[in-house]
């Protein structure tokens, strides 16, 4: 028997590192020592008392069973809490918060309970991949809306305002944005809401990087208004290092989450409670967790500056998040080839820009998801490498974009 593949599956590839990681690990094999700067896994471990509130709800005989779909009391209302303080944003825990099996299934959910065929959703590009891929899986249209370095990687409202905007239901927005690191204000953040008010479209704010190298972390849902017409995603992987954990949230308007219940109760079984009692654990650490973490990426970018300087890329210092976004030489043709000769000739794999589409062609994404040694190490074996030993150029001097 061979089965056709369903239709809904015909635009969507395979996801580009689960493709990329086969290849560096057969390379591997082959006894190459590849170091790997691709992805946003952050490498610590969580704070240690959230490892320990783990073990100790993990041995309580009476915390395996079937959970909420919903989730549980403690970490609904660990989360709003994490909402008001941070964000100064109050959502009600009954009814306005619903944890996710880590924040990547949320976007599925919300474009399977909203969408359907023939629909016309706003997609960033550049932008996260999973967000082209969710829509297309449910049968709607992806309309890419353009990112461009000389608009601080921000969408022209207004341009998208004299588009026909009459079949597009959903928008996806990111900020800080991933891949290039760009902040939203709050100023931005209200002509948004206002923008998906005017044209009936649900916004769908993506928010897993606001703790990272952000001295202000901000959620769209603090502009007036924003619960009317946006539901935003949050994580714990990056902000809490507990990425493998996943655990993640919707905030938003409780009617529109009632019905993204309805879809996501038919695709799991809860979660296990002591993962949710030891998140309830993270959420509540001080802020000297997120300060030591922002030390720790700081001295990394520090590293990751001289890589690229290494490589006469162009960067912006003012971006956010757990990567370094920059622009690649004139003499390449793209970020493609020069992350292709950064693998095969030096033994390192950098991202390229275009996997998160084609205003993404002339960049690189660097992740700081490794030790400070590692990129040193990665920035000697460039300079040996690709330029027979020359010294370091220009230590940590800004390129400007």
């Amino acid at each position: 028997m061979n089965p056709s593949v369903a239709k809904r599956l015909q635009h969507t590839s395979e996801y580009y590192f689960s493709r990329k990681l086969r290849e560096i690990d057969t390379l591997k094999k082959q006894g190459k020592p590849i170091i790997n700067l691709g992805i946003g896994s952050p490498d610590q471990p969580p704070h240690e008392s959230v490892i320990r509130a783990l073990q100790d709800r993990a041995a309580e005989p009476g915390n395996h069973a079937y959970q909420s779909y919903k989730g549980a009391p403690a970490l609904r209302q660990a989360f709003a809490g994490w909402y008001q303080k941070y964000y100064g944003v109050d959502l009600d825990p009954e009814t306005e918060i619903l944890p996710l099996i880590g924040s990547k299934e949320g976007i599925m959910h919300i474009c399977m309970t909203f969408l359907d065929e023939g629909d016309e959703v706003l997609v960033p590009n550049p932008g996260y991949p999973t967000y082209r891929s969710a829509v297309q899986l449910t049968g709607a249209v992806c309309v890419d809306y353009d990112l461009r370095e000389e608009n601080g990687w921000l969408p022209d409202l207004k341009a998208l305002a004299a588009q026909d905007l009459s079949r597009v239901k959903l928008m996806w927005v990111n900020y800080p944005h991933m891949p290039t690191g760009a902040r939203a204000d709050k100023s931005f953040f209200a002509e948004l809401v206002a923008f998906a008010r005017e044209h009936d479209i649900l916004l769908c704010h993506d928010n897993p990087y606001s703790f990272i190298l952000n001295e202000q972390p901000a959620s769209l849902l603090a502009v007036e208004g924003a619960k009317d017409v946006a539901l935003e995603l949050n994580s714990l992987s990056k902000s809490h290092n507990m990425a493998g954990w996943r655990i993640g949230m919707i905030g938003g308007r409780s009617d529109l989450l009632a019905e993204v219940l309805r879809f996501k109760s038919n695709m799991d079984s809860g979660m296990f409670l002591p993962l949710q009692l030891a998140a309830a654990k993270a959420l509540g650490l001080d802020e000297q967790w997120y300060r030591s973490l922002n030390e720790m990426y700081a001295a990394r970018r520090t590293q990751a500056y001289a890589l690229l300087d290494n490589l006469d890329c162009c960067y912006d210092k003012g971006q956010s998040g757990l990567f370094v976004w920059a622009r690649v030489p004139e003499h390449y043709a793209d970020g493609y080839a020069l992350s292709d000769e950064l693998l095969y000739q030096a033994d390192v794999f950098v991202t390229p820009g275009g996997i998160f589409g084609t205003n993404g062609n002339d960049y690189i994404r660097i992740s700081l998801c490794c030790p400070s040694e590692t990129l040193q190490e990665a920035t000697r074996r460039i300079r040996e490498k690709l330029h027979q030993g020359s010294p370091d150029k220009n230590d940590h001097q800004q390129k400007e974009v």
